[in-house]
């Protein structure tokens, strides 16, 4: 994974998965986490960011998917667990199997990360502004009427 300490910060390249089905967002966080996130993990050194997104949905949920049109690019500076972090993420569209279980909305789903139990959760688009969604930028993108290619410095730090 592209993960490495310089400077007493974390750099690492994320990809993430921006799955809208029926106006919700599908999102997850791991045991503990105040924050939701979209599913997705580091890419791997020679490794394309889109099939990071489609490696890590299989890893974490057992969904075989494809990977859509890349929509954000992200510049993403944050402290997490006492660390600070600069993060790249790629975030494409990505649409589930139409006959997939992970469609229905009434219910929680679980994965697993290594050895962590995620959730996932599907929430409202009008909802995301009330979650504690990260990166912050999401939200408000994600409720636009469109999604549009953006790139996004997002600073949770001074």
């Amino acid at each position: 994974m592209i993960s490495v300490h310089l400077h007493g910060q974390r750099f690492q390249v994320r990809a993430a998965a921006i799955v809208l089905d029926a106006g919700h967002l599908l999102v997850h966080r791991a045991p503990g986490d105040a924050y939701w996130a979209l599913p997705g993990g580091r890419v791997e050194v020679g490794e394309a960011a889109s099939a990071t997104v489609v490696r890590e949905m299989r890893e974490e949920l057992g969904e075989a998917v494809e990977c859509g049109p890349l929509v954000h690019v992200a510049e993403n500076f944050f402290d997490l667990a006492g660390q600070r972090n600069h993060e790249i993420g790629f975030y494409f569209r990505v649409a589930l199997d139409p006959c997939s279980s992970v469609l229905d909305k009434d219910r929680a789903h679980h994965g697993i990360e290594s050895h962590l139990k995620l959730e996932f959760r599907w929430f409202a688009l009008a909802e995301l502004a009330s979650i504690n969604l990260r990166p912050t930028f999401l939200a408000a993108s994600l409720m636009a009427d469109s999604l549009v290619f953006s790139h996004a410095v997002q600073r949770e730090y001074a």
